[in-house]
């Protein structure tokens, strides 16, 4: 009878049908993947839910265990963006010849060039507007929640602030949110049938009216009595498991954000803050109205408003991924809008802003990470002690090269590493003499300048270790 289960004949004086007859499976055998073991529940895919954070490790393996790891080990694998634009610039000043650049993307880009020409007046302007765009929960109110928190109030009081946090994130975001309905609703209208479509189109129509009219409630109530019920009896009708599965998904999401973020449901958590004698102590006399002018009034706020660079970026990396521009022109926009989204994507002990600039004629791309409390001073009461702060700049000098500078400082101590690229190494004492004179020139004190040559990039993680503690982060286990 043929073997009809071998791939191929069998070969003369070999058995298959004895190999591995005889070795017995151990579950403590390294050779063998989730062997059988009676005394525990094992996987069937291998996974195991405890990883080290692949930002320390090196592991590629994906994180099942936190969130918030596995946003770090996205971080780390994410292409860097200092390099990225660095090269996507490169391509419209014609140091690099590159096919695929639309006239239009090019005017978008040149707009963007010319915003980057800056002084020392400028650069100023620029880094106050992109240090408040990066603080969110800046300001007189959020301290005050910030001291209450890390005072060591009851779990109760925390989690009444923590909750409020949350509101204000998303009544802060709501322009955003609410483009992310509409788009996400657009997106729908295309994914669907067009027996279904037709019908929905309308409601996204009557959806943006509203939300235009500054009607958040009738917005609020449209999409979900009437969308969200839409969608699940076409959902229900066709069981449709493709794109439009995960399209509705998403729109739950925000409809949720969209609803957390409300007026009314930020009063309300405000309200609760007020069941602490501590809070109602130093919050007591703030009115709804005046918390909700605060709020509107805030230096985030109008920044995120005026961010001008911002919005011309977005614009420019919308005009070249929807426009079919060349291969390397889109990979670089990808590269950018993947690196500024993980950035976002969850909340660190750190802010982060983007500095790229033109100045005397150089282009110069920077990255800063600041770390505004690095020795936890407000959880230790803070006493006479000077606040500590880290800055980690990473910084590409057109022509010159990678730099990577740590600067710590303390009332008005400063410390300050500089790793510099092979070039500039020759003249280090002369860079370190410059850097000494910068400071004292600026009434601080100097306690330890150093350049040397860089053996090779400085990581987040090495620079802000506790971005690996639970405590000062937000880490959801799931």
């Amino acid at each position: 009878m043929p073997d009809l289960l071998g791939v191929t004949n069998p070969v003369p004086g070999h058995d298959n049908s004895n190999v591995n007859r005889n070795m017995p499976v151990s579950p403590s055998d390294t050779r063998i993947q989730n062997a059988p073991d009676l005394n525990r529940v094992v996987r069937s895919d291998n996974r195991t839910e405890q990883q080290t954070a692949g930002d320390s490790s090196g592991s590629q393996a994906l994180r099942y265990d936190s969130n918030f790891a596995a946003f770090l080990q996205r971080l780390a694998g994410t292409p860097d963006l200092r390099e990225s634009l660095t090269t996507l610039f490169a391509m419209f000043q014609g140091t690099v010849v590159s096919s695929g650049i639309e006239e239009g993307l090019a005017a978008e880009m040149g707009a963007l060039l010319n915003m980057l020409k800056m002084d020392e007046g400028a650069l100023n302007k620029f880094l106050n507007a992109q240090l408040a765009n990066g603080t969110r929960f800046g300001g007189a109110l959020f301290n005050i929640l910030r001291e209450a928190f890390a005072s060591g109030n009851s779990e109760a009081v925390r989690g009444n602030i923590l909750q409020f946090l949350k509101k204000y994130s998303d009544y802060s975001s709501t322009s955003h949110i609410q483009g992310n309905l509409l788009r996400t609703l657009t997106k729908l209208t295309r994914a669907i049938p067009a027996s279904w479509g037709s019908q929905l189109l309308p409601m996204v129509s009557e959806l943006e009216e509203k939300m235009n009219a500054g009607d958040r409630q009738g917005a609020l109530k449209l999409l979900q009595s009437k969308i969200l019920t839409f969608l699940a009896g076409y959902t229900s009708k066709t069981n449709d498991m493709g794109l439009s599965r995960t399209l509705i998904s998403m729109l739950a999401l925000d409809v949720s954000r969209y609803e957390n973020g409300s007026e009314d449901s930020l009063l309300q958590a405000f309200h609760q803050l007020m069941s602490s004698p501590g809070l109602r102590e130093k919050l007591g006399s703030l009115s709804d109205d005046a918390l909700l002018r605060l709020l509107q009034n805030t230096s985030f706020a109008k920044a995120a408003n005026g961010d001008q660079f911002a919005a011309q970026l977005a614009k420019a990396a919308q005009s070249a991924l929807q426009s079919g521009a060349g291969a390397e022109v889109q990979e670089a926009f990808r590269n950018i809008v993947s690196a500024f989204l993980v950035n976002e994507s969850v909340h660190m002990p750190l802010n982060h802003i983007l500095l790229p600039l033109e100045w005397d004629g150089k282009m110069v791309f920077s990255e800063m990470w600041v770390d505004p409390d690095a020795e936890e001073n407000l959880k230790r009461g803070r006493g006479e002690r000077e606040n500590v702060l880290r800055f980690l700049f990473k910084i590409d000098i057109q022509s010159l090269g990678f730099f990577d500078m740590v600067l710590t400082c303390q009332g008005e101590r400063v410390d300050v590493q500089v790793f510099c690229p092979e070039k500039v190494a020759p003249f280090s004492q002369l860079v370190q003499g410059e850097l000494h004179r910068i400071i004292t020139d600026n009434g601080l004190k100097a306690e330890t300048v150093q350049v040397q040559q860089m053996s090779r990039p400085l990581t987040i993680s090495g620079v802000f270790p506790k971005i690996f503690e639970g405590g000062n982060s937000v880490n959801v286990t799931i």
